[in-house]
């Protein structure tokens, strides 16, 4: 009796697996299998997607606007495989024509950028940054000779960085000679050798391949010096404006305003031009107005005197023509009276 209890759950324990692998294998269907049409089509259209985009990097569609439009709606009406494949080709076409005029056009920005950076004259003092610069566009040149267009593309890219960056440390340089030359340093002493210092903190930040401290400790640099400019500026226009106001009253008082009287008012024009200027806080300008004033201020006077030798000079001549004058008729008079005799 047990033995056949024990052999009817045997039977039943197979037949539930059984259903329970049926209902399984059900619940799970197998994946469709794609169509080789359709993986030819994905294919196609991302090989057409690749060149498109390979075609934009090189600007293409800047240089050959017509043309793009025309590949443009080819690709846009594609249907096929093969539709696919015609419109990545003409892309790749295109792009073979627009690398020499993309390069081109790279090159002309780096040689400006370099050429501004000699005009400035900051690559005298430090000519291995220039070299660097240089080693960079060489490279960019043979890459895109040698056909790696992306290498060459992005090394490109890193040479007009580098001339711009340079750029950037040159006008620090240049602000700073300038602060320099009109010896302003003399205004405000503080902030120019902590100009300086920070200065120093940028250039080895970059040598160490720190680009984003030198970046940011050239323009605390620049901007220190600019102060200390700025500063110089307001100083000087003071400076300026005292000495041409010393130099009016100089004329005045050896009245140049009316010996002189145009040359005095040319100066007036100015001088009362500069102290607008200077009110108006701008005071470089007003300085060389002040400057330019207080010149003619000197020249009216120095007109004056050679007016007033001048008058001299005619009265003494003057002086001994009536002298001579009453010699002459002194002897007359002898002559007359010892005739008369």
């Amino acid at each position: 009796m047990k033995k056949g209890i024990v052999s009817v759950l045997v039977v039943l324990s197979i037949l539930i697996l059984t259903v329970a692998s049926c209902k399984s294998t059900a619940e799970t269907p197998a994946e469709p299998e794609v169509p080789k049409e359709s993986s030819s089509l994905n294919a196609a259209k991302a090989n057409a997607d690749k060149a498109r985009q390979q075609a934009m990097d090189f600007e293409s569609h800047t240089y050959f606007p017509s043309d793009w439009e025309t590949i443009e709606a080819q690709y846009n009406t594609a249907k096929t495989a093969a539709d696919y494949d015609a419109a990545a080709k003409a892309y790749s076409e295109l792009m073979k024509k627009a690398v020499p005029l993309y390069a081109q056009a790279r090159e002309d920005e780096i040689l400006a950028a370099r050429e501004q950076l000699i005009a400035t004259g900051f690559t005298e003092y430090f000519p291995q940054y220039l070299e660097n610069a240089d080693n960079l566009a060489l490279a960019a040149y043979e890459q895109y000779q040698a056909g790696d267009n992306y290498k060459a593309k992005e090394t490109a890219a890193s040479a007009l960085n580098e001339y711009e960056t340079l750029l950037g440390g040159a006008r620090v340089y240049l602000t700073r000679q300038e602060v320099i030359d009109r010896g302003f340093t003399q205004y405000d002493a503080e902030n120019f050798l902590k100009a300086d210092e920070v200065a120093q903190e940028a250039i080895i930040a970059f040598d160490a391949g720190d680009r984003n401290k030198a970046f940011d400790k050239k323009d605390e640099a620049h901007l220190r010096y600019n102060l200390v400019l700025s500063n110089g500026w307001t100083a000087y226009a003071a400076d300026r404006k005292k000495a041409a106001a010393e130099e009016r009253e100089l004329a005045i008082a050896e009245r140049a305003n009316i010996a002189a009287r145009e040359t005095f008012r040319s100066g007036d024009a100015l001088f009362f031009d500069a102290e607008e200027l200077f009110e108006a806080e701008k005071y470089s300008e007003s300085a060389i107005k002040f400057v330019d004033s207080e010149a003619i201020y000197a020249i009216s006077r120095q007109e004056t005197e050679e007016k007033r030798l001048r008058a001299e000079e005619a009265i003494r001549i003057a002086e001994e023509k009536i002298e001579e004058s009453s010699e002459s008729a002194s002897e007359a008079e002898r002559i007359i009276e010892g005739g008369s005799r």
